[in-house]
């Protein structure tokens, strides 16, 4: 059974400073929404004289407007009454101040709004903009709340790096125009808690992506950081490697099967497009069976369909196209190694067709030529992922996904601070 207590206005409308009590309120209508206006008043009058210590008189009061936590869809607006006071002896002038539990020093937002403003954006997945229209307020009133609010409990948190063992680190592409420097930021995830099974956190974005950007980000921690991550997973990308290298001596670098598999089925497209050019003379059109089967070589070859596996055989049996059937039986032969349960088994004919495919000279066919020397380069990372459970960079890759879905909520933005801190907030109290 529940237990009833007496009815408190101020708990219900997140009002839990104990100097206020609300003394009356109105409605009113701003454009197509109703407003709720509350008048707050101290519960203590300061009547005594700052300076000599006698009781003053009353001299009316000044009022404050602040914006507070909305009532559902309802805005809610706070009209703090302060009281004015006079000292007859002195004649000193004050007036009552506004609690600091209540109101943040120079700030037209409540805690309590600025904390609903801060869930918003960070659990719910709110825009700035739809914050503030429920708030009643402008944009920037809050962003410079929520920037302040979020960089303060979460982004500064000292304990944000401890007990990080494992990371990931990969770019991302915040813009889609201006100068190619300025489009992309490192994005460095905490890969962690996949351990436990829970979800992986955004750590930080930094600006740039290149070797020194990393490498600067990674010699900004404290030692106790660097000693303690023991894998580093990533892309094909060297610089990333060589600053991990440079200041993570002790870690592991793991190169994502997401990326190596993407790796092979360029190549498997490159391959097709070459062919399509000397057999044709052309790009592809719709009716070129090696355009028909574009996206169908890239699919693994157990979950053809019974119309599809038909197009797929008739292009690798075709002599004509050799070079893109061995290309394409390498690609299939790299996920099922990364499909096998047992890890060592994987690695083992992972590694075989690495040492095969670099042993070959693979003449007449450069994309094959290409690819042993990547492989062959980063052979260790590649293999490192199956000896380094929980070291795959999916979750870097779905974060980017959150970061493109919080671009296009707020229509693209050019400050790049903007960006990237609601982003961190975002991922951080994942």
């Amino acid at each position: 059974m529940y237990q009833f207590s007496v009815p408190c206005l101020e708990s219900a409308f997140r009002l839990d400073s104990s100097q206020v009590v609300i003394t009356g309120q109105t409605t009113i209508q701003q454009g197509d929404r109703q407003v709720l206006i509350f008048e707050v008043r101290l519960t203590q009058p300061d009547w005594w004289c700052r300076s000599c210590g006698c009781q003053a008189n009353s001299r009316g009061s000044r009022s404050r407007q602040l914006f507070h936590a909305p009532n559902g869809s309802r805005p809610v607006r706070l009209l703090l009454r302060l009281r004015c006071f006079s000292c007859t002896l002195c004649q000193t002038y004050w007036s009552e101040q506004v609690p600091a539990d209540l109101v943040p020093a120079g700030s037209k937002l409540t805690r309590a709004a600025i904390n609903w403003a801060l869930v918003s954006v960070v659990l719910d997945g709110l825009s700035i903009n739809a914050v503030a229209r429920n708030l009643g307020t402008a944009w920037n009133t809050v962003n410079e709340a929520v920037l302040e609010a979020g960089y303060t409990q979460l982004i500064s948190d000292p304990t944000r790096f401890d007990g990080v063992t494992t990371i990931g680190v990969d770019e991302h592409c915040w813009r889609h125009v201006g100068w190619r420097s300025d489009r992309f930021v490192t994005v460095i995830i905490d890969l962690t808690p996949r351990r436990d099974g829970r979800p992986a956190r955004l750590l930080d974005m930094v600006a740039g992506r290149s070797k020194q950007v990393l490498k600067t980000w990674l010699q900004a921690r404290d030692t106790k950081f660097r000693l303690n991550v023991k894998t580093v997973a990533m892309d094909g990308f060297t610089g990333y490697k060589s600053a991990v290298r440079e200041v993570l001596r002790t870690a592991a670098t793991v190169m994502d099967p997401f990326h190596v598999v993407r790796l092979v089925g360029d190549k498997v497209t490159h391959c097709r497009q070459r062919l399509q050019q000397e057999t044709l003379g052309r790009r592809g059109r719709k009716n070129d069976p090696l355009y028909q089967v574009r996206r169908l070589l890239l699919t693994r070859n157990k979950l053809l369909s019974e119309t599809a596996a038909p197009k797929v055989d008739a292009i690798i049996q075709n002599p004509r196209y050799e070079a893109l059937t061995r290309i394409w039986s390498l690609y299939q032969a790299v996920i099922n190694a990364y499909e096998n349960p047992k890890r060592l088994q994987g690695r083992e004919k992972l590694a075989c067709i690495i040492d095969a495919l670099n042993a070959d000279t693979t003449r007449g066919n450069p994309e094959l030529r290409s690819l042993a020397r990547t492989l062959h380069k980063r052979r260790n990372d590649i293999l490192a992922y199956f000896t380094h459970p929980h070291s795959s960079n999916g979750p870097t890759e779905a974060i980017n996904g959150r970061l493109e879905h919080l671009r296009g909520i707020a229509l693209g933005f050019r400050n790049l601070q903007n960006y990237t801190h609601p982003a961190s907030q975002s991922q951080t109290s994942q």
